[in-house]
């Protein structure tokens, strides 16, 4: 009787395992790595969280890891979620070109990797790519000079100086050539003229899209072209955090006060020190690219991934990292101002008023 207990007992645990084993996932399977560049940009940790949250409501395990914007430590996570178990890898990478070792050691081990709002570079271990139209972006904001200083219809000459991103972030060359793609014609002709003849993108990129950066830049702009009165029109800022700077070093140098008011500066992720710098007049806009739309579609492309099935993409041409071109979902982004902030921004549920007083 004990030894058919014992074997009816053992039977049922095979055929539990078996069935855990074909049927059921277990948590590795279920294990989705997150990978964010850092928590000192409000942008990223809402990008974190948003993700997050989409995916745990889909019933996955989120492994959710900011870097500090340090490569190396950046490495050691994405190490550790292979380690782990993690089938896909969603990264927002520090540097779009140094993390290929790791994508090498995750594609071994079948890892499907979605690089996240900023392309990773010169790895043929990326199977997708999730952002906004980041050439969109400049176009936008090109566009919004462009309109608001009537240089479509003949109005000039106007005084521009040029900011770029970071030359490591890939997306900074898109943001840069959209805009100059409207801006140019108006520099080739004289209704726009840059003072301090600094427009290709190798002299204005500013690394690590850093504010003390940026601001420092702008200190030197004043003190060799603007500290005679003469007048700046313009401030192309593909970012907040280099128009936070930007900002800073205007008003040290009295714009704001007795009359001067500021030129136009663009930027970009609605941050929101610098919504309130729309409203108090120091930046005049701000690119919007909800987080919460481009998490709910990389949840599409892991659902799908994990399924076995391709991702749902938009553009298979544009984003060439290299070594291939990389199948991408572009989400599009729209512009924020002092006009239109609160049905941007506040309607849609992404801001409290009380977050912006």
């Amino acid at each position: 009787m004990f030894r058919k207990l014992i074997t009816t007992l053992l039977a049922t645990s095979l055929i539990t395992l078996s069935l855990t084993g074909c049927g059921g996932k277990s948590s590795k399977d279920n294990l989705v790595g997150v990978a964010m560049p850092t928590q000192s940009l409000q942008r990223w940790n809402q990008d974190g969280a948003n993700m997050k949250a989409a995916l745990e409501a889909k019933g996955y395990q989120v492994d959710l890891q900011y870097a500090n914007n340090d490569v190396n430590t950046q490495v050691q996570q994405l190490e550790n979620m292979i380690t782990k178990g993690c089938k896909v890898l969603v990264i927002a990478s520090i540097d779009g070109s140094a993390i290929t070792d790791v994508l090498s050691k995750a594609e071994k081990n079948k890892v499907q990797v979605i690089a996240y709002d900023r392309l990773i570079m010169q790895s043929p271990n990326v199977s997708y790519y999730a952002t906004f139209d980041n050439f969109k972006v400049g176009v936008i904001q090109g566009q919004y000079i462009e309109e608001k200083l009537g240089l479509k219809e003949g109005k000039g000459p106007f005084n521009l100086e040029v900011f770029g991103g970071s030359p490591d972030d890939n997306n900074a060359t898109f943001f840069y050539n959209g805009a100059i793609s409207i801006l140019k014609p108006y520099i080739d002709s004289g209704k726009l003229v840059v003072p301090s003849g600094q427009t290709d993108f190798t002299t204005v990129a500013i690394q690590g899209w850093d504010s003390a950066k940026a601001q420092a830049r702008m200190d030197t702009l004043i003190t060799a072209k603007y500290a005679n009165g003469e007048k700046l029109d313009v401030v192309l800022s593909p970012n907040d955090s280099l128009a936070i700077g930007i900002v800073a070093s205007l008003k040290n140098a009295g714009y704001g006060t007795g009359g001067k008011t500021y030129p136009i500066i663009t930027g970009q992720d609605c941050d929101k020190p610098n919504v309130m710098a729309m409203i108090n007049d120091q930046q005049s806009m701000s690119i919007f690219k909800d987080t919460r739309t481009l998490a709910s579609k990389v949840v599409e492309m892991v659902d799908a991934l994990l399924q076995g099935k391709e991702a749902p993409v938009n553009d298979t041409k544009t984003y060439d990292n290299g070594t291939k071109v990389v199948p991408s979902f572009l989400c599009d982004p729209v512009y924020a101002d002092k006009t239109n902030y609160k049905e941007i921004l506040i309607d849609s549920g992404y801001y409290k008023e009380d977050d912006l007083k």
